[in-house]
């Protein structure tokens, strides 16, 4: 499938007070991985809108394997394992220079029709014929 890596260094201000990254940030670095892989498709957050749909996130699950630190690096691969009928996305968060796991984590988004709300059975053509284009 297509896979991309971005690497981030945990922050100050992302820590809770047991000096850990609070969990909720986990969703942020997601998102930032998640928007690479767009990205990298052609087809990220706006290309969505001015193709007239909508993909909200309908489930997120992570598992919190290994905590991270105050200035500890991460490298986040998310993977589009999923494109015809959703797109799911895993994330595999590790230690770039132990290659140890800290999180797995997977995203489910549905298109949806702008104007009408309504959810899409299957993804547009304009979203398969990207993600073919980069597979091809």
């Amino acid at each position: 499938m297509i896979s991309v890596a971005i690497q981030l260094k945990a922050q100050f201000y992302d820590l809770d007070p047991m000096g850990m990254v609070w969990h909720g940030h986990y969703a942020r670095y997601l998102e930032e991985a998640r928007c690479a892989l767009l990205d990298h498709i052609g087809y990220n957050y706006q290309q969505m809108a001015e193709s007239g749909y909508l993909w909200p996130i309908v489930e997120m699950q992570l598992k919190y394997v290994r905590p991270l630190q105050f200035q500890q690096e991460m490298r986040i691969t998310a993977t589009l394992v999923e494109y015809e009928n959703r797109a799911r996305i895993d994330y595999l968060i590790v230690d770039p220079h132990t290659e140890q796991v800290i999180t797995r984590a997977r995203t489910t988004q549905v298109a949806v029709d702008a104007n009408s709300k309504e959810m899409q059975l299957v993804s547009p053509a304009i979203f398969l014929q990207k993600v073919q284009q980069v597979l091809t």
